[in-house]
């Protein structure tokens, strides 16, 4: 409930751009975010149906201050600023996640090559990269340092080490070295860097055979496992794209309250990959794909280009972000970015399927529910859900689970009466399983779950009175998005369901599949009723030429404009008449325009 204090608040809010700073009861920031318009953004907030996260950070909201900024962009850079300085909980934080190794080449007289995470530090360094991780950057490191004689020391000692007697450093600590030799040297270092390795391993390979004729077979050994590595560190790289840009590509995907952004950085043509955040999300998707940017930039230097999803607003993002932006709608670049999106979503359901397989986890699970609900020994469940399409094709779909696992042999459809309401649909569905389990004496659930809130909920306790049965009930409750929110128990309380949880991987699961199944069977249904069409009253058309004609024409709508002629390339022309002038009577333009679109 919001005080009337906060309500007169938001109440004078500007239409301005500008960040906002919510507190909880003890006056610390817990959350900060950014508007185009203040007084809209967070009035959001407190209207309207959240997913559990959001809500739980509303319910501790007790007040909060804004700022005031002239633009969207200085709106952007305060946001992050304010994120750095206060860390608030209930904001994504991505700096740690996105601090990844590069190989930093020196500009001192003397170059040395370093593993180095901060790429902004010496601006007049050059620095490769990002590499994976911190192995793969070291071992590129070393190999460099075997292959090419830079200083290796830090400080530069008055004598030469070991190093120079190896052959590995010219020793500029103690003899003189000409310059054009060291840029020579950091010219090799960048074309191997940026993948060009043929000349180096065909002189390697030179150096090899020659060793092995002089029957030098450790030197040439040294030699071949130079060659190994190379060929090992640069088949490391997994795509090669048109043309030789450096350029960075980010996407996101967003399910079950969760978030996975994924980035590839292409150097020279060459594809890196590299999963950047996996974690909870409270806001809207493309709002922290651009927080994530935002901050990973500021330590990170930029490509020339950056490829970002079509659907993501880049109007101040690109003020801040300096180089190109390119949001492609055709094209390698397009690819690359479905590329992306393909394993920001794997990632992603990777992580459900894991917490679905570990039993460990579901069996935990199940005990959380069955303390939340004060239900003893809970083990078997009986989940609904119903589907229609504009209330025609009403089916209901029952899917049971026992010990958090399916029971698919157990599995229920129910075909309903067109026309119901959701909470009659249900009802009947409900008063029918029942029912028959009274009839034949069939064991009933230990919890049943419909799948909505309140309405659904008392349509389950009305049925299960009327029939004398006292079965525990709990709601599915969905946000906006159709995603799992919250549980409702029968006293229509909602019972809280960390997002982090096992239990709320279960309950999204279990939600998941009776819609499945319920929806399955609808497009069945659906389906099947689209093949008795208009052209069953045609003479001569069976099954299988009806078949022919939809996998011809695709739609009611082409076979209509096709000619006698076209008609008659697929079936014999007195038939290809005869549907012509059935296609083309009053009475089948009616039938045509109710079907077309689901043809």
């Amino acid at each position: 409930m919001i005080s009337p204090q906060l309500k007169a608040k938001l109440q004078t809010l500007p239409l301005e751009p500008g960040c906002y700073l919510m507190k909880d009861r003890n006056g610390t920031i817990i959350y900060v975010g950014k508007a185009k318009k203040l007084k809209n953004r967070v009035n959001q907030y407190f209207v309207g149906a959240h997913n559990y996260k959001t809500t739980k950070l509303v319910s501790n909201i007790a007040d909060f201050d804004y700022i005031v900024t002239s633009s969207e962009k200085e709106a952007l850079v305060l946001e992050i600023n304010l994120i750095k300085k206060h860390r608030p909980r209930y904001n994504i934080m991505f700096m740690d996640d996105s601090s990844y190794p590069y190989i930093k080449l020196t500009s001192e007289p003397y170059p040395t090559l370093r593993v180095v995470r901060d790429a902004k530090k010496d601006r007049r360094a050059r620095y490769y990269g990002p590499f994976p991780d911190a192995s793969a950057a070291h071992s590129t490191m070393k190999l460099l340092n075997q292959l090419y004689p830079l200083r290796k020391c830090e400080k530069m000692p008055k004598k030469v080490c070991l190093y120079y007697h190896l052959g590995q450093c010219l020793g500029p600590c103690e003899m003189k070295v000409d310059p054009e030799i060291y840029k020579e040297i950091t010219d090799r270092i960048t074309r191997f860097l940026r993948g060009d390795v043929k000349d180096l391993v065909a002189q390697l390979q030179q150096k090899m055979d020659a060793a092995v004729s002089e029957l030098a077979f450790e030197r040439a050994k040294e030699y071949r496992d130079l060659i190994t590595a190379i060929e090992h560190i640069t088949d490391k790289q997994q795509v090669q794209v048109e043309d030789h840009r450096d350029r960075d590509v980010f996407a996101c995907y967003a399910d079950k309250g969760y978030l996975a952004i994924q980035g590839f950085f292409i150097r020279s043509g060459k594809l890196l990959e590299r999963q950047l955040s996996l974690t909870p999300l409270y806001g809207d998707p493309q709002e922290e794909l651009i927080s994530f940017l935002v901050q990973y930039y500021q330590s990170h230097p930029l490509p020339q280009e950056v490829i970002v999803p079509l659907q993501l607003d880049i109007e101040a993002l690109q003020q801040v972000i300096t180089c190109k932006l390119i949001q492609p709608v055709r094209g390698y670049r397009k690819k690359l970015l479905e590329m992306a999106a393909n394993n920001a979503k794997t990632n992603l359901l990777q992580k459900f399927e894991v917490m679905e397989r570990q039993s460990g986890a579901t069996e935990q699970a199940m005990q959380q529910l069955a303390q939340k609900l004060r239900i003893p020994g809970l083990s078997r469940i009986e989940i609904f859900d119903n589907s229609h399409t504009a209330g025609a094709f009403t089916v209901a779909g029952m899917v049971v689970f026992e010990d958090g696992m399916p029971c698919k042999n157990e599995y229920r459809l129910f075909r309903l009466h067109t026309g119901n309401s959701d909470v009659d649909s249900m009802k009947e569905a409900l008063y029918r399983r029942y029912f028959r389990l009274l009839s034949e004496g069939g064991r009933f659930p230990d919890l049943l779950i419909v799948d909505g809130g309140i309405t659904q909920i008392e349509a389950a306790r009305q049925i299960l009175t009327s029939l004398d049965l006292d079965i525990p009930i709990a709601g599915l409750v969905k946000n906006d998005r159709h995603q799992t929110a919250s549980l409702m128990d029968q006293q229509l309380q909602t019972v809280p369901v960390d997002p982090g949880s096992e239990l709320f991987f279960l309950l999204t699961r279990m939600q998941d599949e009776v819609h499945r199944f319920a929806i399955s069977y609808h497009r069945k249904l659906r389906q099947k009723a689209q093949t008795r069409s208009i052209l069953d009253e045609v003479e001569g058309v069976g099954e299988v030429r009806k078949k022919k004609l939809m996998n011809t024409f695709k739609s009611f709508k082409r076979m209509k404009e096709a000619s006698v002629e076209e008609l008659a390339q697929v079936v014999p022309h007195e038939v290809a008449q005869r549907i012509y002038l059935t296609l083309h009577s009053e009475i089948s333009d009616d039938e045509v325009s109710s079907s077309s679109a689901d043809f």
